[in-house]
């Protein structure tokens, strides 16, 4: 008898350690989904009206855990450009919404000539899938398996050309007859994944993050209280959305880190979406039942398939937030939400009362 409840106790040790490690890894594989990606691979248009009420994108569909028929999809996509559509036409939000379509916005613009494609890359959002969708359309490799991972974000060899590669005669064509589409999430969390990306793994392959930008924001932007705070390692989380948060601070800043603010701007100013037409504009919290609609909105259905995603790897995680904003102050709360506020309105994502408040 000694014996069965020795065994039974340690059938439940066993299941303590297995229920504590199974959440370990889906938090970890959430974090490094864009980054890796899924290994299985064979490859989200619509007009204006009235303004659409603020509805969490992930809460947009009937059954979150099935596909939308063709009907359901097809009506939340023009509900999301009418959204888009309305919010521009708001003088209030101008300044946060319109930008010049100028060289910085076409190099974002990757062109599939093939297809008739045009993807707007918004970093942090899974970005990478569709870049290797559109590298093997685009014919320079045979599948995605044979795309070399660092081969991806590498833009003189990948194959994929940029807008602003061609001249604007062939740029306007393009934007005037090309199928258009970008990916959004929502803005807080997709600044939490930037800074986990850029400034705590960080690769080895992009050292100048870690080496040059933080330590730039950490001068500016970190509230010393004793000696030990100027120099302890690596920027914080605070001094990110100080630097962010900063109007006219951050625009000098920026202007020294060139290009690389890519992951951290708004989606207004990365992809235009007041002045160009976009065809579809798919959500991170829906990629799963989004991205196979784009697909075949795009036309290639057929010609490729993203790959499958992990259940709730794309789940917005409010509890993730609410840690990383828990020792920001409201002011600074405020200041970052206010030059982010074109993105929340644009695309749908309710205001975070519950950091603001």
């Amino acid at each position: 008898m000694r014996h069965h409840w020795l065994l039974l106790g340690a059938c439940g040790w066993v299941l303590l350690i297995l229920m504590f490690a199974s959440k370990f890894i889906s938090f970890r594989a959430a974090d490094d989904y864009e980054r890796v990606g899924a290994q299985s691979w064979t490859v989200p248009g619509t007009e204006v009206v009235q303004p659409v009420p603020v509805s969490k994108p992930g809460k947009l569909f009937a059954r979150p855990s099935d596909q939308p028929s063709a009907a359901e999809w097809q009506s939340v996509a023009e509900k999301r450009i009418e959204r888009i559509s309305s919010v521009c036409k708001n003088d209030t939000f101008r300044n946060l919404t319109h930008v010049y379509v100028s060289k910085f916005v076409l190099d974002r613009i990757f062109v599939c000539d093939k297809h008739k494609i045009l993807f707007c890359q918004t970093p942090k959002v899974g970005n990478t899938q569709w870049k290797k969708v559109l590298i093997v359309l685009n014919g320079a490799f045979p599948s995605v398996e044979k795309i070399p991972e660092n081969l991806v974000h590498d833009h003189e060899k990948n194959g994929l050309p940029r807008l602003s590669s061609l001249t604007p005669q062939e740029v306007t064509h393009r934007l005037n007859t090309y199928f258009k589409f970008f990916i959004v999430r929502d803005p807080f969390e997709r600044l939490i994944s930037a800074f986990k990306d850029k400034f705590v793994k960080n690769p080895r392959f992009e050292p100048w993050y870690k080496h040059d930008i933080a330590p730039a924001i950490i001068r500016k932007y970190r509230k010393v209280h004793r000696d030990s705070d100027r120099n302890a390692a690596g920027l914080r989380f605070e001094d990110f959305v100080r630097y962010l948060g900063d109007a006219d601070g951050r625009r000098r800043m920026d202007r020294q880190f060139g290009e690389h603010v890519i992951h951290w701007v708004t989606y207004a100013e990365l992809c235009a979406p007041c002045e160009i037409h976009y065809s579809v504009v798919g959500h991170h919290e829906t990629l799963e039942q989004d991205a196979p609609h784009i697909l075949k909105a795009a036309g290639i259905d057929q010609l490729v398939s993203y790959p499958a995603i992990p259940p709730g790897i794309t789940r917005y995680n409010r509890t993730k937030v609410e840690q990383y904003f828990s020792g920001i102050s409201k002011r600074d709360v405020r200041r970052l939400y206010a030059r982010y506020q074109g993105d929340f309105r644009l695309f749908g994502y309710p205001s975070p009362g519950f950091l603001l408040d």
